[in-house]
C-alpha cells in the first residue's frame, strides 16, 4: 500500500496523513481555545454574579440602616407633634381660664358701677347739688384722698 501525496505549487509534496494530522490539530487547538473561551466566560459570569451579590448585600444593609433611621426619624417627628399638641391644648387652657378671669372683672366692674351709679342717685335725693357736676363728691382735706400738704 503506498501512501499517497498531494502536489501543492512547485515541488511542494505533501503526504496525506500529515495533512490528516494538521487539520486534526487545527481542530484540537480551535477546541481548547473554545473550551478555554467557555471557561474565562463561566468565570466572568460566576465572578459578575459574585459581584452582583455582595452589591446587593449591600444595598440591604443599607437599605436596613435607612428603614430605621426612617423609623427613628418617624417616632421623633411623632414625639414633636404629641408635644406641640401638648403645649397648645396648655395655651388655649391659659387663654380659656384668662378669658374667663376678664369676663369675671368685667361683671365686677360693671357691678361696681351700678352700685357707684345708684348711690350718686341717691346722694342726689339726699341733698342735690352737693355733687361737682361730673357725678363725683369733693375731695376735702379731710379725709382719703386729701391734699397731702399740711
Amino acid at each position: 500500500m503506498r501512501a499517497s501525496a498531494h502536489h501543492f505549487g512547485e515541488g511542494i509534496v505533501v503526504e496525506t496523513w500529515l495533512i490528516v494530522l494538521l487539520v486534526v490539530v487545527v481542530l484540537v487547538v480551535l477546541a481548547l481555545v473554545g473550551l478555554a473561551l467557555a471557561k474565562r466566560s463561566r468565570v466572568a459570569g460566576a465572578r459578575r454574579r459574585e459581584q452582583q451579590r455582595v452589591q446587593a448585600r449591600e444595598h440591604l444593609e443599607e437599605a436596613r440602616l435607612r428603614g430605621a433611621q426612617a423609623e427613628k426619624e418617624q417616632a421623633l417627628a411623632e414625639e414633636q407633634a404629641a408635644r406641640a399638641r401638648r403645649e397648645r391644648a396648655e395655651v388655649e387652657e391659659r387663654t380659656r381660664l384668662a378669658e374667663q378671669e376678664a369676663r369675671q372683672r368685667a361683671a365686677a366692674a360693671q357691678e361696681h358701677a351700678s352700685a357707684a351709679e345708684r348711690l350718686r342717685a341717691e346722694a342726689e335725693k339726699l341733698a342735690p347739688g352737693l355733687g361737682d357736676g361730673d357725678g363725683r363728691a369733693p375731695v376735702t382735706g379731710d379725709g382719703p384722698g386729701g391734699s397731702t400738704r399740711r
